[in-house]
């Protein structure tokens, strides 16, 4: 099912999805109090996070993650077809390379030999082991650090974080979590927190509020924001280590 690569992916011998080994760890999970602070210095386009926005982010608190596989990119238009070649997707604009954006993401989950990652799961990897608003540090980004197209491979892996991970915020990622509110009573280990009758979490989507308009969609790209599913995602989906 597996091969090692020489570059240190993992393949997925029958679709060529390529995944990274994301180390167990223990992280703070949700936007601290210096990210904040930070945030308090930086000039806003579009009025920035609010002060409910913040309270979904919050309390910040420790989580232990186990090791465990991720895609390199959300699922590309081609590899989604892998399991759906039927799969159309009027967001690609033809392009074959660009990720995935599902309206209808379930069809595509029953078919997937792998698992959406947990809400801390899918954080932790996007810090990946760092403690800035996001993995470069904390200046804004930029619409240069944004990606949704995966066919140029310098861009690609210049778009990586330090876990080998590319992209990570500039799509809206689907999580095997439904939205609740904050981290009131939340566990201390990366399980999926479930309640009946809610929509899933996404984080990232920095990509799709395309064009870039200078209004702070760079805020998508924060490890920490979350919000519910809307009119499409991305799956970027993990797997255990081989």
């Amino acid at each position: 099912m597996w091969e090692r690569t020489d570059a240190g992916f993992w393949r997925h011998v029958a679709s060529g999805v390529l995944f990274r080994r994301v180390p167990a760890g223990t992280f703070r999970m949700g936007l601290s109090e210096a990210e904040e602070a930070t945030l308090a210095g930086v000039e806003f386009a579009d009025g920035g996070l609010t002060a409910e926005d913040l309270a979904q982010m919050r309390p910040v608190r420790d989580v232990r993650v186990d090791g465990f596989l991720m895609a390199r990119h959300p699922l590309t238009v081609a590899q989604v077809r892998h399991w759906l070649p039927e799969y159309e997707d009027e967001y690609a604009d033809g392009d074959e390379h660009r990720v995935a954006r599902l309206e209808w993401p379930d069809e595509l989950l029953e078919q997937l030999p792998f698992r959406l990652p947990s809400e801390a799961e899918w954080e932790y990897a996007a810090r990946a082991g760092t403690t800035g608003l996001w993995h470069r540090g904390d200046t804004p980004p930029g619409s240069g650090d944004v990606l949704d197209t995966f066919g140029d491979e310098a861009a690609v892996a210049a778009s990586e974080n330090p876990f080998g991970l590319a992209a990570m915020g500039s799509t809206a990622d689907l999580c095997a979590d439904t939205y609740i509110d904050g981290y009131a009573d939340a566990p201390s280990d990366a399980r999926p927190r479930i309640a009946e009758d809610a929509e899933r979490v996404v984080r990232g989507g920095a990509a799709d509020l395309h064009p870039w308009q200078g209004v702070d969609e760079w805020l998508m790209l924060l490890p920490s924001t979350r919000y519910e599913f809307g009119e499409f995602a991305s799956v970027r989906p993990v797997a255990p280590l081989p």
